[in-house]
């Protein structure tokens, strides 16, 4: 009898990133890295330079799926910013997913106003037609200084443009935006921008991350050199509240579920804004228990 081939599993190159409601996806790496890779607070892709991947490994890839991940329905295409990648590259891996894994019900991956720019808009309606549904869009933050200091390489003009064509075109969109990134010096103003970047955009989804400073980052050799503050726990908590009060959707939902923060919270807008505000009141006034800082992961 021979013995049976194990299975060799989908190609990961290197640290992997992915949304938390992207947990029980099919994680298909597209690319390796960040075309940017300039943020100051982020370290995910320093270990690999950007590179699309070679269509003979999404092939494999694509073939490993088809036979062992038919009880997952979700596609999510990596790596930071895939949503670069050419259109002819896109028309094949779009159209191969629909053939391939025919189950599939949602296909995302993260973009940049920096991507978002460099297609038109016939191809942004063509990403969707092809099955391309949800984009989770990096905001970070409503202010231009902060914006500039982070090197985002973008200001909230641009982000807002953007992330509009992307709803004109029908997309899905979840915007990322991150408590603490202005420091404890400018954390009010960063928050008061940034609550009113999200209004002006109006996503579908909000997701709130809380800054952890990562060594091997510039922002973290700044906070070393006395150049970086980063506000304390209950400022933290002070400046999500800022944000989410000055957040105003017509039909979204706003979440502080990843690892990072110190309150969860999951709040459909506009039906839940008074009951998550008294929450956070609550839990700046110790009624409620905060994740401790062991549990809290970037």
């Amino acid at each position: 009898m021979n013995k049976m081939e194990e299975p060799e599993g989908l190609d990961h190159q290197g640290y992997c990133i992915r949304p938390p409601s992207e947990a029980y996806s099919i994680l298909l790496q597209a690319t390796l890295g960040c075309s940017h890779n300039k943020c100051t607070f982020c370290e995910a892709y320093k270990d690999k330079r950007f590179a699309i991947k070679d269509q003979a490994v999404w092939e494999r890839d694509l073939d490993f799926a088809s036979k062992y991940c038919r009880n997952q329905d979700r596609v999510f295409i990596m790596d930071g910013d895939a949503l670069i990648m050419p259109m002819r590259r896109w028309e094949w891996l779009l159209g191969n997913i629909t053939a391939r894994l025919p189950w599939v019900r949602r296909i995302a991956t993260y973009a940049n106003a920096k991507d978002v720019a460099l297609k038109n808009d016939e191809d942004l309606a063509r990403l969707r037609e092809l099955g391309l549904d949800m984009l989770y869009y990096g905001v970070e933050s409503g202010h231009p200084e902060v914006l500039k200091k982070a090197r985002k390489g973008s200001d909230p003009e641009k982000l807002y443009l953007q992330a509009r064509r992307l709803k004109e075109a029908g997309f899905v969109l979840s915007v990322t935006v991150i408590v603490g990134l202005g420091g404890r010096a400018g954390s009010l103003e960063h928050a008061r921008a940034t609550g009113e970047l999200l209004t002006r955009i109006d996503p579908d989804y909000v997701g709130a991350l809380t800054l952890m400073l990562q060594p091997g980052t510039p922002i973290y050799d700044e906070y070393v050199n006395g150049e970086f503050e980063l506000p304390g726990q209950a400022e933290l908590l002070a400046e999500l509240g800022v944000i989410f009060a000055g957040t105003t959707l017509s039909n979204g939902m706003f979440t502080a579920n990843h690892a990072s923060n110190y309150l969860p919270i999951r709040a459909y807008l506009p039906e839940d804004k008074e009951k998550t505000l008294g929450l956070i009141r609550r839990a700046l006034e110790g009624n409620v228990e905060l994740r401790p800082e062991w549990m809290r992961a970037f």
